[in-house]
């Protein structure tokens, strides 16, 4: 358990000072481009894409294959040299042939992406994604090397080494607006000069962020070595694992593709493709530097305990990590819902594009209490080499998100659709929890759920009471016409004293209350700020 706070605490300290980097980054990007229009969702739409195309390979593939590979390679009598030299030659082929198709299809994922766009905001969403597009390589390979580095338990680079993307973008962003000019752009002002020097500039900081863990790779002491001959490294097996999380790859591909082509048609009159991504930013803050600081090395321990036949030992880790996790993501859903409207300041032009962009933010936030348990629930079944009972659970959660994407058109105006569906992902994952919890109750017997919902429960009455008072504090300082709205900086200062006001009063309830899990939280907590 040592190890794990160690671990945690690296990984809580590098993701936060990564996303807030990479908050102040979005902040400037607004400034360079705008934090709407049709010009800036061009750029939106096609700086997604890598992500769309590797965002599961990086979450699946890797988490579901490649941590349990290799803990079980380390075991070797090499360390595991002889297996990731393969690994690493495989991988790096496999993503220069994705890179290359992505490149030739461009137009196509475009039009996939967003299917609304005119001729000209499609040419241009077009041109940028040729740029960008290269980054699904840097990415890939980002990805394979931080979840090696995890699973040989070396957590802080692969959380710190993003802080290098973000200042690296942060001092592009400058000088394009010193070169160029800041703020909004029609789509036809933008000329070749501008779009590959802002094209460049985000694809070399993706770059720069994965040349930086392999400054750090020698603390593996592996030296590996190109290595085509891929006979003998368990690839049948390997391949059977990924196939299925392969197959959950294009089903996220098509639930961002219908989610995505529905909100282009809001591209210019409301909340589009750039606050839906901002939006998603100012969400993943919580998540990451709760959920993935805490939950990464516990996955780690979990896959230990599975490859050993422990099964109690993994019923208690997910017990602990549930409710871990229970108890900072319910009150950190609950204050940023109640700094919801500065919280989108910070990334849009003015407060009432705030206003509309802070739905989108609430409607992902909805989501985030399900999101963390099923974090566990999914990194459970990984740690036992079954990704077909993911991909299945994952079915069932894209049929209702894609369903309810298509319909929102019918009942919301253009000016909520963005946070209509932002809503129904929400749903979407809150029904995919259910059954996953269900899936993996049938597979290692009683998960203690009773428990963990009865803790979740708990929290939620001390943080309703803990947001009301947040949400007081912003209505005390004038609201959308206060301070709190006047500037992205007043934005995010805004944000820092409701989810302080907020966090006080949950913590003061859970005492009053004398919440068991206060004491171990507060206890982890010192840990965490003492390394």
């Amino acid at each position: 358990m040592h190890s794990l706070g160690r671990a945690s605490a690296m990984i809580a300290a590098g993701t936060l000072v990564s996303r807030v980097t990479g908050l102040v980054r979005n902040m400037v990007l607004v400034l360079a481009i705008g934090g709407s229009g049709r010009g800036a969702d061009a750029f939106a739409t096609a700086n997604q894409l890598p992500n769309y195309v590797f965002q599961v390979i990086s979450a699946g593939v890797l988490t579901a294959v490649i941590v349990p590979q290799v803990v079980k390679w380390s075991a070797e009598k090499d360390g595991g040299r002889t297996h990731l030299s393969k690994l690493f030659t495989l991988a790096s082929v496999i993503l220069l042939a994705t890179t290359a198709v992505s490149m030739l299809c461009a137009p196509l994922l475009v039009s996939a992406f967003a299917a609304q766009y005119d001729g000209a905001q499609h040419a241009l969403a077009t041109t940028f994604a040729l740029w960008c597009l290269p980054q699904i390589f840097f990415y890939g390979m980002f990805a394979l090397l931080g979840e090696t580095l995890n699973a040989r338990r070396i957590f802080g680079p692969y959380a710190w080494a993003p802080i290098t993307n973000n200042l690296v973008s942060i001092a592009g962003f400058a000088v394009f607006i010193g070169v160029f000019g800041g703020g909004r752009r029609p789509v036809d002002e933008w000329d070749p000069a501008m779009i590959s020097a802002l094209g460049g500039l985000v694809t070399f900081g993706i770059v720069a962020q994965t040349v930086i863990l392999l400054v750090f790779w020698r603390r593996t002491g592996l030296k590996l070595h190109i290595d085509f001959r891929w006979r003998g490294m368990g690839l049948g097996a390997i391949r059977n694992l990924a196939g299925w999380t392969f197959a959950m790859l294009l089903i996220g591909m098509g639930v961002s593709a219908v989610q995505q082509g529905v909100i282009s048609g809001a591209s210019g009159e409301g909340p589009a493709a750039t606050v839906w991504g901002n939006a998603w930013l100012v969400f993943m803050l919580p998540y990451s530097v709760i959920v993935m600081s805490i939950g990464t090395p516990y996955f780690t321990q979990l896959s230990e305990h599975a490859a050993a036949g422990r099964d109690d030992e993994v019923r208690a880790d997910i017990g602990r990590s549930v409710r871990t996790l229970g108890l900072f993501v319910v009150i950190a859903a609950v204050a940023v819902i109640a700094a919801a409207v500065p919280a989108a300041r910070i990334f849009t032009d003015d407060a009432e594009l705030a206003v509309d962009a802070s739905r989108v933010l609430i409607g992902f936030l909805i989501g985030l209490v399900p999101l963390a348990v099923q974090f566990v629930v999914q990194r459970t079944f990984y740690a036992y080499g079954d990704t077909r009972t993911p991909f299945l659970f994952t079915v069932f959660q894209a049929a209702i998100a894609i369903g309810l994407a298509l319909l929102m058109p019918l009942f919301v105006p253009q000016e909520l659709l963005a946070a209509a569906v932002a809503a129904a992902q929400s749903l979407s994952s809150l029904a995919q929890v259910v059954l996953a919890s269900w899936l993996l109750h049938r597979r290692l017997g009683s998960l203690g759920m009773g428990t963990n919902l009865w803790a979740l429960a708990r929290f939620t009455f001390a943080a309703i009471p803990a947001g009301v008072a947040g949400w007081g504090i912003y209505l005390l300082a004038g609201a959308e016409s206060g301070w709190m709205t006047s500037g992205p900086v007043q934005g995010a200062l805004g944000v820092c004293v409701i989810g302080l006001v907020s966090l006080v009063v949950y913590v003061a309830i859970l005492a009053v209350v004398r919440a068991p899990e206060l004491r171990t939280a507060t206890g982890l907590v010192r840990r965490l700020l003492g390394r």
